[in-house]
């Protein structure tokens, strides 16, 4: 990393220690003042196993809302709300929480999203702690949500309170706070809830904290997401089961059909071998490849797939995944002939690609692949635009200076290998708004599994790096941030 002083961001410090008038320090003892309180109400999250699946208590998804309505009006904000929209079949929709302080005269508004939702445990004999009793360990905070996505919550709380704390009534930008409850069922809602409310969330800033840091002590812009889309593919050779004594041999059964059609979606360096989709070696970042195999887990020995940089072939280029197959398991397997297989894929699209053109280009591949002329059956799933940020704009300028000031260190442009869908949804109806994705999490903080958790040390510099963007904003409005 270079040198912080070497940034075109530090900005010049007077002699009370402001920096482009903005009085770091006294922003930074606030936040580390008031931290050990912020982390006593994170722990209060995490225990309620606030999960927007259907086969969870609905209660706790509720409970979980009105504790962070509580939480907000804490941090100087009374104008809150508990919103939902329901399900087209007529079902209650998750609880949301939008709370908004108004903008002064001149002055922009903010919205800071994060969603108060989380995984399901899964394995519980896979923690080491009780998933929904928040640990401190070793300089982290373990339990679930409490990277994903309390912390991203909290980081907005704290910042608020520090800017009460200094700023007072000096503080004129508005502030619109959005913390969905149903982000990790894929936010189903999540348009038809931006159509009803949309003028209560117009903004001129969004801030989308459910990212990650670079790692532990680097901190990270998530300036690119790659794009999604999913189906099922579905190959069929019999009408029905036969005894595979019998019959086998003139005949391949599905399974082993839908092996060699799954083979040919890659080619043999690894690479998504699907004709028509976007794929550049434009990221910068120097991503190593014996830290990549540390964050990911790569057993030794296995060789990593496809060409380019690290940086490249997880941000701007396709991957494409085999997340799920219907076969019989193990267990119950019997010798027969199955007829008919399925596979569901998840296809990462490289920024710049067009969502439909990709999901034609993986039909067209499927059915020109079909092995031994078995019938192939396509069904498109779900879609996601891909995001790029213009970080020359104000208020990307405004957040890499926060997050180096709060640091103290260079912050990285990072691409992220994910995607978040419902960015695609904040872009078409708020385009003049500039959308910034932050976040809490690092490498290891295992989010959706077991023994997630949640560096300390980054949480509160996540505060601060938040608490200093809104005070640029304050200041400089989206005029520039030189």
């Amino acid at each position: 990393m270079n040198d912080p002083q070497d940034s075109v961001l530090s900005g010049q410090a007077n002699s009370r220690g402001d920096i482009d008038g903005i009085d770091v320090e006294a922003l930074r003892t606030s936040v580390a003042s008031q931290f050990d309180a912020t982390v006593a109400d994170l722990t209060e999250l995490v225990a309620i196993p606030g999960i927007a699946w259907d086969a969870f208590d609905a209660q706790e998804l509720e409970r979980g809302a009105q504790a962070v309505a509580a939480l907000i009006r804490t941090a100087g904000i009374s104008d809150v709300e508990i919103l939902r929209v329901d399900f087209p079949d007529g079902r209650t929709g998750r609880p949301a929480v939008v709370a908004r302080k108004p903008a002064a005269a001149n002055k922009p508004t903010i919205l800071l999203y994060a969603h108060h939702d989380v995984q399901p445990p899964g394995d519980a004999d896979l923690w080491e702690t009780s998933p929904f009793e928040a640990t401190q360990k070793n300089g982290r905070l373990y339990g679930r949500g409490a990277a994903d996505d309390k912390a991203g919550i909290m980081a907005h709380v704290g910042a608020l309170r520090a800017i009460n704390d200094i700023l007072g009534d000096d503080f004129g930008v508005g502030v619109t706070l959005f913390i969905e409850g149903e982000e990790e069922d894929g936010s189903p809602n999540f348009r038809a809830f931006l159509d009803k409310y949309q003028d209560k969330l117009r903004s001129d800033v969004i801030v989308v904290a459910d990212s990650s840091n670079w790692k532990v002590g680097v901190p990270a812009l998530t300036t690119s997401l790659r794009g999604l889309v999913d189906g099922t593919i579905e190959v069929r050779a019999l009408d029905h089961a036969v005894h595979s004594g019998m019959f086998g041999g003139p005949v391949l059964d599905a399974p082993t059909l839908l092996a060699r059609l799954i083979a040919t979606l890659h080619d043999n360096d690894g690479s998504v071998a699907i004709d028509g989709l976007v794929a550049s070696d434009s990221a910068t970042a120097n991503y190593k490849e014996a830290d990549y195999r540390a964050d990911s887990s790569v057993l030794p020995g296995v060789t990593l797939a496809g060409t380019g940089s690290i940086a490249s072939r997880l941000w701007t280029k396709p991957a494409l995944s085999i997340i799920g197959i219907d076969v019989p398991s193990v267990v119950l397997s019997s010798n027969t002939l199955l007829p008919v297989a399925r596979a569901k894929f998840s296809l990462r699209l490289a920024p710049g690609q067009n969502i439909a053109q990709a999901m034609a280009a993986v039909e067209r591949h499927v059915h020109a692949h079909a092995p031994f002329g078995a019938q192939v059956t396509f069904t498109p799933g779900e879609a996601g635009q891909a995001f790029a940020t213009d970080t020359s704009a104000p208020a990307a300028r405004a957040a890499l200076w926060a997050l180096e000031q709060s640091w103290n260190v260079m912050p990285v442009e990072a691409g992220m290998g994910g995607s978040i869908p419902f960015v695609a949804d904040l872009m078409e109806l708020y385009p003049q708004a500039q959308i910034l994705i932050t976040g809490v999490e690092d490498p290891d903080s295992r989010a959706h599994s077991a023994n997630e958790s949640l560096d300390l040390g980054d949480f509160k510099n996540a505060i601060l790096a938040e608490a200093l963007l809104l005070a640029k904003l304050n200041s400089e409005g989206l005029a520039g941030t030189e």
